[in-house]
This record gives structure tokens, sequence and C-alpha cells, in this order.
């Protein structure tokens, strides 16, 4: 038996498992634990390391059997279950995208409030060229994992005359990003404020990703002069996001929920 945690961040949900019990099986467990209509269900897994040293590190595995450099939901998720079980008020989590220095905001057992140190983000603006679709203006994120931002005016977030999940799903899996994208499409609500959608790499469309509102709101805030603090609203809720200047870290700070604990059978 494995014994799990599992927690949502927005809607955006993770099972986290100690890194001991995966054996080496990470990606088959990620597939065979993350499927809704046969098993626990999840967005991805949180493997949880823990060093001999004392430091913390996170492989994070999508639905897919697909590994991704880091989650900010995830990693937010991981901090809330710490928090909870170990009475972890303040945690460094190591990623394959860099460490995220967690803090608890607010708590109220299973739900915290936490605000993650995201790191600096890189925004580079684009037009990519898309098979049957044409140019498509954006811009290229990083914030410790790729991203691809279209900006839209409509509230039912279509580009290019596609349903953003279509056109997500093509730019997602473009040969254009040797290692695929995460796709966010941005409307501009008001100078503090943001709505979007996220297709995400490895599990498709979410309705929330931390990263993705990092992305979102660093691309809003360098290309289109809104506040250097926003409200970003996906379909799971809104999250604040803080960046004061280019050269410096955004904070993200937004809810996490433990739902359950329990055991499933392995491979």
């Amino acid at each position: 038996m494995i014994p799990f945690v599992k927690a949502h961040a927005c809607g955006n949900d993770f099972l986290i498992l100690e890194e001991e019990v995966a054996r080496r099986q990470h990606a088959a467990l990620a597939r065979k634990l993350c499927s809704r209509n046969t098993s626990i269900g999840a967005d991805g897994i949180e493997f949880l390391e823990r060093r001999p040293n004392g430091e913390l590190f996170l492989r994070l595995f999508n639905a897919d059997g697909s590994e991704a450099e880091l989650s900010g939901n995830g990693t937010r998720c991981v901090a809330a279950w710490l928090a909870s079980s170990e009475g972890r008020d303040d945690v460094v989590l190591g990623t394959h995208g860099g460490p995220r220095v967690c803090h608890v905001v607010e708590d109220a057992d299973p739900v915290y409030l936490i605000e993650s140190e995201m790191g600096v983000p890189r925004v580079m603006p684009r037009t990519i060229e898309v098979p049957g679709v044409g140019n498509v203006v954006g811009a290229m994120v990083n914030v410790g994992n790729p991203h691809f931002v279209i900006f839209v005016d409509g509230d039912d977030f279509t580009a290019h005359g596609l349903a953003w999940q279509v056109l997500g799903a093509q730019i997602s899996a473009s040969s254009l990003f040797a290692h695929g994208t995460n796709v966010e499409f941005v409307k501009i609500v008001s100078e503090s404020e943001i709505a979007f959608r996220i297709f995400e790499r490895g599990c498709g469309p979410t309705t929330s990703s931390g990263t993705g509102t990092c992305a979102s709101s660093a691309a809003a805030m360098a290309l289109r002069s809104v506040n250097r603090e926003l409200k970003a609203v996906a379909e799971g809720g809104a999250q604040r996001t803080v960046w004061l200047a280019n050269d410096q870290t955004m904070r993200l700070t937004g809810p996490a929920e433990i739902i359950c604990r329990g055991e499933v059978v392995g491979l």
C-alpha cells in the first residue's frame, strides 16, 4: 500500500507522495494514480524527497506521466501539508525550476493562505506561426518553467477564431517548443486585475495554475503597463501577484486546502 495526501489550490489538485515510496516508478505512478475514472484522480503528483542534510526537494509528474520543472500550486499544496502535519509555517522547497520559499499567511486547517517567492520572471514578446491558424502574437515567459501568453479581448477567451482549449492544445505541443509549453489566454480587466485560462502541458485545461498566474501577471505587467500588484482570476478562483521590479522575485499568494489522506494499492 502507498500512503498519499491529496490537496488542491483553486481546484488544481495534486497527490503528495514521499519519494521513498516511488521506487523509480514516478511516471507509471502518476499515470495510474492521477486517473480520474479508475483511481484517486489529480492533475499531477508531487514527490517529496527528504534529504539527509534536511533539505526538502520536489519532483513533479503530470497526469500523463511527463515530468515538469515545478508547479506553483503544487508547491503550495506541499507547503500546506507540511504546515498541517509538521507545523512548518516557513519552508524552502527545492524544485527543478529553482527553490521556492513558502510562508503561511493564514492557518485555518485544512485551508491555508500561503505566500510563495516564485523567482524572477523572464518575459520575451514573440510571434509564432501555428499551422492552420497563422501568426499568433504573444509572449514567451519563463518562471522556472515555460509559458506562452496570448492576450484576448472576449469573455470566452477565444483567439484567432478558436476556443482557447483548441488553440492551447496546438501551441502546447508545437515543435517550436522543445519540451512543450504551458499556454495562457489573458484578458486585462483593469489596471489591477486580469482574468485568464490555462492549458497546461501534461494535463490539459486546468482550473488554476500558480506558475500560469505568475506568467500571465508578468506578461501583463511588462507588456500592458498594468499595476505591479494584481488580482489574477482563473476558473478556480483568484490569486494575488506582486512584482515590484523586473529584476526582483515575484510573490504569489493564494489558498491551498488539504482534501484527504489515505492509502492506495501500488502498481
